[in-house]
């Protein structure tokens, strides 16, 4: 009864800054990733819904990065107000171990790494696919709609504009429009005053101009047979189609074969034929390039040496002086084709091969990732018992430090598995087989009540050595 208690002590002082902290690290990362993107949503007109959609296909994709720092963070935060309030002193003196302790946390986490993996598997490749998707469409659109003043506008397509000055955004003086287009010549219009507005739609710019004057160039273009008119008017209407600046939706299923878009079983799916393409490639080898290899004399020069025996000192005595420049020629070409062929080859090849890095690369990560909430949470919780520090502050210091040193491991080994340095075993899991080391450490410290962080603990020896010290020097 006793250990049930303290079982759901445990897990309920380990909800509460779990979910904070969980929401906290997705919030940071989602900052970060338009942070890394801002370039790509600045002028482009994005609309609320849109923002909403791109917001939640982030936070989807980033949940398996955000529940290991979730964890760490909040298991260092358990432990360490337990420790602070003396109750991990009490319970370690009732008999009851650390490892037992934690077991009801480490159950949680090992759920959490299930959750991670189905989200991974499942989830992330639908989120992936429409993030990206949508990105594409952001980055392709056209800037919003903006003109300034004394600045000539291009955006719209066959003409270039130009407002001398803007009042309420909607009143126009000394407006310059000038018509672009192969069939024109010098075709403008100038007005001294106006008005620009936009449809409700969205869809047409509305020019309402006042007292100018059109000038416009009719006749073969290109020539000197030309008339030039102009005309004056009081009250004249331009109108300027919006439609290429709507944000356009592209096709989900034009990044589905992205490796990032696959579940488990189709990169293995994809995995394996990779892997059948390139095993192949010797006998593809063979029976492409066999055909160029041969090379035959024209059957002129055998029908004028085959009637007779000849003694010669070398391949050229055999040659006509007729037929050197073609049979060079015909080397030259059955030459170049030869190399087009194997570079073609070596190409594909290479490229098979950094498919089949990337592809496993995913494969592993889905697996790595999910893992990582056990391995860090075997960091978290001796690190809170040693520290025995509660709140945010100390916690959140030595968390981050933690998780950067992680992320920076699994991103150099997935660059250096991107650049074929290391296996994609060994690159994705090469965060894990550090700082697994480092967790049974901590837990051997934190079993054996190691004063390893404990400052005074350090103060004392540092003052020891002085004190010896200096009895040496008067000795």
């Amino acid at each position: 009864m006793v250990i049930k208690k303290l079982d759901k002590l445990i897990v309920k002082a380990f909800t509460g800054p779990f979910l904070v902290t969980f929401l906290i690290a997705v919030f940071i990362l989602v900052v970060q990733f338009f942070w890394l993107y801002i370039d790509d949503f600045v002028g482009k007109g994005v609309d609320t819904i849109t923002l909403l959609k791109f917001i939640s296909y982030v936070s989807a994709t980033i949940v398996p990065l955000a529940l290991p720092l979730g964890i760490l963070l909040s298991s260092i935060m358990t432990f360490g107000n337990l420790g602070e309030t003396f109750e991990l002193v009490a319970i370690k003196s009732a008999g009851i171990p650390l490892i037992r302790f934690m077991r009801p946390l480490f159950v949680i986490s090992g759920l959490l790494a299930v959750v991670a993996f189905l989200f991974t598997n499942y989830m992330i490749p639908v989120a992936e696919l429409k993030m990206r998707t949508l990105l594409y469409d952001i980055r392709v659109a056209k800037p919003a709609f903006d003109i300034k003043e004394g600045v000539f506008y291009n955006k719209l397509e066959g003409y270039t504009i130009k407002i001398g000055k803007k009042e309420n955004d909607s009143i126009i003086r000394n407006v310059v429009i000038y018509e672009q287009s192969y069939a024109l010549q010098d075709n403008m219009i100038l007005a001294e005053e106006g008005t620009m507005t936009v449809s409700p739609d969205q869809r047409f710019l509305y020019f309402n101009l006042k007292n100018g004057w059109r000038y416009q160039e009719k006749g073969p273009a290109g020539t000197i047979q030309t008339d030039y008119y102009r005309l004056g008017f009081k009250e004249y209407k331009k109108v300027f189609d919006l439609s290429s600046f709507k944000l356009n939706k592209t096709a989900d299923s034009t990044f589905k074969n992205y490796y990032k878009m696959l579940s488990i079983k189709q990169l293995t799916k994809v995995v394996d034929s990779i892997r059948k393409n390139t095993d192949s490639v010797g006998k593809r080898s063979k029976r492409e390039l066999s055909s160029l290899m041969p090379f035959q004399l024209p059957d002129s020069v055998w029908k004028q040496k085959t009637t007779a025996t000849y003694s010669f000192k070398n391949a050229k005595e055999l040659i006509g002086d007729s037929v050197k420049n073609s049979i060079a020629s015909a080397i030259n070409s059955k030459s170049a084709s030869f190399k087009s062929q194997v570079d073609f080859i070596s190409s594909d090849y290479t490229e098979q091969k950094k498919q089949l890095r990337l592809h496993e690369l995913e494969r592993h990560r889905k697996f790595s990732l999910s893992f990582a909430c056990i391995v860090l949470f075997l960091i978290g919780a001796p690190l809170g018992s040693l520290i025995r520090k509660g709140g945010i502050g100390l916690p959140l210091v030595i968390s981050v430090l933690f998780f950067i040193l992680f992320f920076i491991m699994n991103t150099s080994g997935e660059k250096m598995v991107k650049e074929g340095v290391l296996t994609p075993f060994t690159g994705m899991w090469f965060s894990t087989f550090i700082l697994i080391p480092v967790g049974a450490f901590l837990t051997y410290k934190a079993m054996q009540d190691s004063q390893l962080f404990n400052a005074e603990f350090y103060y004392r020896i540092l003052r020891k050595l002085k004190l010896s010290k200096l009895i040496k020097e008067k000795s």
